[in-house]
């Protein structure tokens, strides 16, 4: 199953986690079929701290993949911001 999820990046104490495209019997910070956005949970004022590509995300949703909980809560979020702005 094709699963889009968080991998996590960045040095201790200072996470930064991709959005990807993976098959969910992959490790989580392992291969990936494709990057689709960021999170960066301690971003400073005026930097940006989330990016997803909706496109790519409601493409390979159409495919069959699926959100993991945390992931799909971002997307949401970055929706919600996208439409404000």
């Amino acid at each position: 199953m094709v699963v889009i999820r968080l991998a996590r990046g960045g040095a201790n104490k200072r996470p930064f986690f991709h959005l990807v495209v993976a098959d969910s019997r992959r490790a989580a910070t392992g291969k990936f079929l494709e990057r689709v956005g960021f999170y960066d949970p301690k971003a400073p004022e005026g930097r940006e701290a989330l990016r997803v590509d909706l496109a790519r995300v409601r493409a390979w949703t159409a495919k069959g993949a699926r959100l993991s909980p945390t992931a799909e809560r971002l997307v949401k979020r970055f929706e919600r911001s996208a439409k404000a702005a």
